[in-house]
């Protein structure tokens, strides 16, 4: 049985070392702390948490982030039991006490008997190892990055990563907004109303501009400040501050559309775009952002439309290191161009601690099962493992993939119409019951 090796210590590549340990694979985990530490880590601890303290929600019959949470309990999570362990007061948060929960992770993986833990830096696996997991995450060294790049032709070096705002398709407005693209100018499917547009007069427009520039932005960290902007995906208030006009001959451009309501072309125009196969989340095109969040939410909720605005994904931008996953890799997280090497954590284009170490989890399991000679189906797409699995290697749209947090937006339809927390509920209980089929057990969700 060939050794899985595992390149990256944090909590995608502790996770995957776990699970495929504990189905019975030999595993070496590479870190390169401490010899050599990278522009955000502090410690040399496997599963160091560099930012917020705070896995966020832990309530998983009305929060899709908890509903991860309990998923990865009921699969034997490493980081989940962790965390529970060293939890802190936070409502119904689940935040942790960062130093304990590191060394509790880096304990256990140290103890276990079929884990071998080496600190080095792998620019490049070599050619012979035959099952290899890269959960790197969004700060992979240059040297691994480009040799990742050598082999997918693909930019995957650090940039700002513009990401704009997703919305949830059934809280949007359709009283006010209309389906249409611009000049009825046909899509690939050959549909003329590929875009959801909401229209602004010009006071509208005015106080929208006025309150974006005065919306408080989130600040760089110093070592993300030294990697510029791409011209082409400036922040919206960036360009706001250009010019009063300046929207409206950019990304709210009204030329070419006309609000079938009051039979005119609108002063300005949001447009939306289809984010996911199922059709349940919608993009706002050309709305990077470095608003904070909240002031996303209070502004973006002025927009004519979006007053009730649910957003499965806010905007910002970042220093980042992700694959374009949907084009790269298969349902197993293995590279196409290479399917020796496979992929998990932030660089497949997830966001979030909890979205990281779910797919270490699902990678983990998947080079395990390949080194033991077996096959492993993944999870289905009801839960929410799958969900974000689907997403991140055929839900997308490849052209415009950008990282994403896990959200009710990427799971199927239920097979009726259910509104409000019913409805989430509803999502909860199927998804529990099928992973617990997954899993191979017959208990029924509580």
């Amino acid at each position: 049985m060939a050794t899985i090796h595992i390149i990256g210590g944090g909590l995608a590549g502790s996770e995957a070392a776990w699970q495929a340990a504990q189905m019975g694979a030999s595993v070496t985990l590479h870190e390169m702390r401490p010899v050599r530490m990278s522009e955000a880590h502090q410690t040399e601890g496997l599963a160091e948490l560099v930012c917020s303290n705070s896995l966020r929600s832990d309530d998983w019959e009305n929060n899709a982030v908890g509903l991860l949470h309990e998923e990865m309990r009921r699969a034997s999570s490493l980081i989940l039991s962790a965390a529970d362990a060293h939890k802190l007061p936070a409502g119904g948060a689940l935040a942790v006490d960062r130093h304990g929960f590191s060394a509790a992770i880096q304990a256990t993986i140290e103890a276990h008997p079929a884990i071998t833990v080496l600190r080095e830096e792998i620019a490049n696996p070599p050619p012979d190892w035959e099952n290899v997991v890269i959960a790197t995450g969004p700060l992979t060294s240059t040297a691994l990055a480009e040799s990742v790049r050598a082999l997918t032709g693909e930019e995957s070096l650090a940039f700002f990563d513009a990401i704009a705002p997703i919305v949830e398709r059934d809280s949007i407005d359709m009283d006010i907004a209309w389906f249409q693209s611009r000049y009825d100018k046909k899509g690939p499917g050959g549909g003329d109303a590929d875009y959801i547009n909401c229209p602004m007069d010009e006071a509208q427009y005015r106080a929208f501009v006025a309150t974006l520039i005065a919306g408080e932005k989130t600040e760089f960290k110093e070592w993300e400040t030294s990697t510029p902007y791409f011209e082409g995906c400036l922040p919206i208030e960036v360009m706001a501050a250009r010019g009063e006009e300046t929207l409206r001959f950019g990304p709210m451009k009204p030329v070419g559309l006309r609000d079938p309501r009051k039979e005119r072309r609108p002063y300005a125009v949001v447009q939306l775009r289809q984010d996911n196969a199922l059709g349940t989340l919608w993009n706002m095109v050309g709305f990077q952002t470095k608003l904070k969040h909240g002031e996303q939410t209070r502004i973006f909720r002025t927009i004519p439309a979006l007053e009730n605005a649910r957003f499965a994904r806010l905007g910002g931008i970042h220093r980042n290191t992700f694959l374009n996953s949907p084009s790269l890799l298969d349902g197993a997280l293995r590279l196409k161009a290479r399917p020796s090497l496979r992929f998990a954590g932030q660089i497949t284009g997830v966001e979030g601690y909890v979205e990281s170490a779910a797919i270490g989890l699902l990678a983990g399991r998947f080079a395990a099962a390949e080194a033991l000679g077996t096959r492993l189906a993944p999870p289905p797409p009801t839960t929410a493992l799958g969900a974000l699995l689907t997403h991140i290697t055929q839900g997308a749209d490849a052209k415009t993939f950008q990282p994403m947090n896990v959200n009710f937006g990427l799971f199927p339809p239920l097979e009726v119409d259910v509104r409000g927390k019913d409805r989430k509920k509803q999502m909860t209980h199927r998804a529990i019951a099928d992973l617990e089929s997954w899993l191979g057990r017959k208990e029924a969700a509580e």
